[in-house]
């Protein structure tokens, strides 16, 4: 009874002073289960994450290769008649993804038809799957593993880079969880070849156990040489800190998602459900754009409330998405009310 009246004080307040869907987020029960996650970031656990699956495509040839991450760059490279200075793009799912899964079925489909490219995938769900007992659990499991799938990565790319691969056409996508690993990826490519990957896109990076982690532990600008980064479920799945060389924020404070059903009062029946749709969001909307070059445009401004107001309107603009130019820093606000993703 508490609880119901607490959410019908909340509604009314909300209703009162024109908050929306979203902006109760914090007082769900899928928020307050977060908070008791245990983040174990430690870099001395020596884990063996040898069991990532590495997946190359070349569509052209309609060729798909599945590797051991040990031996993948060795097995990338003997490809016959591999064209080393066609683009890489390296996609990095998130917590719970798994090759056969819709979110790396689409980004197959996004970049089937991209000109003069090759594909790769990585698949690390023997660590980062939701089979290890409670989510919870599983989700504190994969995020100990965060580092060294990470490392690997990175040193799977170096060993692309020796074998004459530029690191200027390797392009890095992740998503929530896999976006935070890019980000030892990156380390790890520095340190190693002393030059940096040329971009790495990150959407919707993971909020528990990274918010208010170390900046160390993060995505974050300097890990590439322009890092990019896009919110869509900031403060619940995806974090809100500004990390990037650019951050995009979409729809709503980067946090709510149109036909999400985010509800006014979220987490007292379906918050699990429209968080994971406003997370997913920023894949939605990102794959979008590889079609469509000129299909938001961003305005560089300090708050939602005064992009939404239209008080930066004048300010500079830019491209968001796949075809985003990388000469533009700062925080960044679009909407996509009148597109279908």
């Amino acid at each position: 009874m508490k609880i119901i009246l607490l959410c019908l004080l909340l509604f009314m307040f909300g209703t009162a002073s024109g908050w929306g869907p979203g902006d109760f987020e914090k007082y769900g029960p899928m928020y307050m289960s977060l908070r008791y996650v245990k983040c174990d970031h430690s870099r001395d656990l020596q884990l063996d994450v040898s069991l990532i699956d590495v997946y190359f495509y070349d569509f052209s040839k309609n060729f798909t290769g599945a590797y051991g991450i040990k031996d993948a760059a060795k097995q990338i490279l003997s490809i016959p008649k591999l064209d080393k200075n066609r683009k890489f793009i390296i996609f990095n799912p998130g917590f719970r993804s798994e090759i056969t899964k819709k979110t790396e079925e689409k980004i197959r489909d996004t970049f089937r038809n991209y000109p003069n490219s090759y594909l790769i995938i990585f698949d690390h769900s023997e660590y980062t799957n939701d089979k290890q007992g409670s989510k919870k659990k599983s989700y504190e499991r994969s995020v100990r593993h965060v580092y060294y799938i990470g490392k690997e990565i990175g040193i799977m790319l170096s060993d692309l880079k020796r074998g004459g691969i530029s690191p200027k056409q390797m392009h890095c996508i992740g998503h929530s969880l896999g976006s935070q690993m890019l980000a030892h990826t990156g380390e790890t490519f520095i340190n190693i070849t002393g030059e940096k990957i040329v971009r790495i896109t990150a959407l919707d990076p993971a909020g528990p156990c990274f918010s208010n982690s170390l900046i160390q532990e993060q995505i974050r600008s300097g890990v590439a040489e322009y890092v990019e980064v896009y919110h869509c479920n900031a403060g619940m799945l995806g974090t809100t800190s500004v990390l990037g060389d650019i951050d995009f924020f979409i729809n709503k404070n980067g946090a709510v998602q149109p036909n999400c059903r985010t509800p006014y009062i979220p987490g007292v029946f379906d918050s699990t459900k429209a968080a994971r749709c406003n997370h997913k969001t920023c894949i939605n909307v990102y794959t979008a754009t590889v079609d469509h070059p000129e299909m938001f445009l961003a305005h560089n401004c300090d708050t939602y409330k005064e992009y939404k107001n239209g008080a930066c309107s004048r300010n500079n603009v830019t491209i968001a998405g796949f075809w985003n130019p990388g000469n533009a820093t700062g925080v960044y606000y679009f909407s996509t009310k009148d597109f279908d993703v």
